[in-house]
């Protein structure tokens, strides 16, 4: 089976605009059927996709995880996410949620992938806070890590991913570590906590395998709580970018399929490289809700 595809270009994604031109010459190298629209913004891109879902059409945005994210969230929203095939040529900061599948990062051999027949269903995640509610597809973070996106988010966009290790220096000296409850349907665990983590994915900031046991399809996000003196984080980066850290006693990992993370201070929260609020949130998943074009 082939598609044939409505292009969505994210034209604010990544350090540098992605004409439409080398869009429509990417589709063209690979034979792939489909027309571009450039929406002037996230909610004219969040409405688009939704109308071409009620089409029982193919979506394919440019952009990385986020512009991904936020189109995702729009489908759940409206209810229409089962009836769409969503497929991504990487342009974003960062791409991570098909590196799990070997997709290219360059857009142009990515596009490749858009004229085979293969697709498959993956989880998506769903927060609820104070927010509302908001679904992902890749991880969701509070605490410290999201608080280094926060910090990134004001640094220039050609730093690319490497945004994230500024953000890190730039967030790091002046975040607080606090106690954290985190509630599930058999028992509450309470610690002191500088970050949680709940992957849907496997990579993210930038190719960082920080969840490297995480399965898209198991119905349950991989949560980690981690706990470390904040002098212990330039050692314990480059084992986050490995995969490496699970083994590291101030990491603590589990499979869960809903929980409730309650900080005693006000945390910042972020799913998939966009800031979405402060606080407590419930998390659950949505199991092979979306199909994913691979």
């Amino acid at each position: 089976m082939t598609f044939e595809w409505v292009v969505l270009r994210n034209s604010a994604a990544g350090p540098s605009e992605v004409p439409e031109a080398r869009v429509e010459e990417a589709l063209e190298r690979h034979g792939v059927r489909g027309v571009i629209e450039s929406p002037s913004s996230i909610q004219e891109m969040r409405d688009a996709a939704c109308e071409i879902a009620e089409q029982d059409r193919a979506v394919a945005v440019v952009g990385g995880d986020g512009t991904l994210s936020t189109v995702v969230d729009a489908l759940a929203q409206r209810g229409v996410i089962g009836r769409v095939v969503l497929g991504v040529l990487p342009a974003g900061t960062g791409s991570d949620l098909i590196r799990t599948f070997g997709i290219p990062q360059l857009l142009e051999d990515a596009a490749r992938h858009l004229a085979t027949p293969n697709t498959y269903r993956i989880d998506v995640g769903r927060l609820e806070g104070g927010w509302g509610v908001r679904y992902f597809v890749n991880v969701a973070n509070a605490g410290l890590a999201a608080a280094v996106v926060e910090a990134a988010e004001r640094l220039p966009r050609r730093l690319g991913s490497a945004r994230y290790l500024a953000g890190v220096a730039a967030a790091a000296p002046g975040f607080k570590g606090c106690e954290v409850e985190l509630t599930t349907p058999r028992r509450t665990h309470r610690q002191h906590a500088l970050l949680v983590v709940a992957a849907n994915g496997q990579f993210f900031g930038g190719g960082w395998n920080v969840a490297p046991k995480a399965l898209l399809v198991d119905g349950e996000l991989d949560t980690q709580l981690v706990d470390v003196p904040k002098t212990a984080i330039p050692r314990l980066l480059p084992k986050l970018v490995r995969g490496v850290h699970l083994s590291h006693p101030g990491v603590r990992r589990r499979s869960l399929g809903e929980f409730t993370f309650t900080p005693e201070l006000d945390w910042p929260v972020e799913v998939d490289g966009d800031p979405i609020g402060h606080g407590a949130f419930s998390a659950s998943v949505l199991r092979t809700a979306l199909t994913l074009k691979i």
